[in-house]
């Protein structure tokens, strides 16, 4: 549940980062790779249930979304983008970020989702 002084927000992503996500106890996000300058948590679910199902199921064979709170007053910093339609809406935290990031989360990493690839 969301109050005034958090945002609620999704990540997509596959088994290997949220396997990542399970080491930490359920409270950061991995590092970025080298290719990976921004994380972007999404702010609606049905925007992150298209990625996972769309991209990391058929890419990974499964896709998670997750939810999370973080701190309202912190995530002010970073815009939000407006990457296709007008639900289409990301927060770009540059990966030398996430850190500080991660330590605003309020409370645990949540997996709300679970899509499948097909299988013909």
């Amino acid at each position: 549940m969301t109050d005034l002084k958090t945002l609620t927000l999704w990540r997509p992503c596959g088994p290997a980062e949220l396997a990542l996500v399970r080491e930490s106890g359920w409270a950061a996000w991995p590092p970025r790779l080298p290719d990976q300058p921004i994380f972007y948590p999404v702010l609606n679910e049905d925007y992150a249930v298209k990625i996972a199902r769309d991209w990391n199921a058929p890419r990974d064979g499964v896709g998670y979304v997750t939810r999370f709170e973080v701190d309202g007053a912190f995530v002010e910093r970073y815009p939000v983008q407006q990457v296709g339609g007008s639900t289409i809406l990301e927060l770009w935290v540059p990966a030398e970020d996430l850190g500080d990031f991660n330590r605003h989360i309020n409370g645990p990493i949540e997996v709300v989702g679970e899509y499948r690839a097909e299988t013909p």
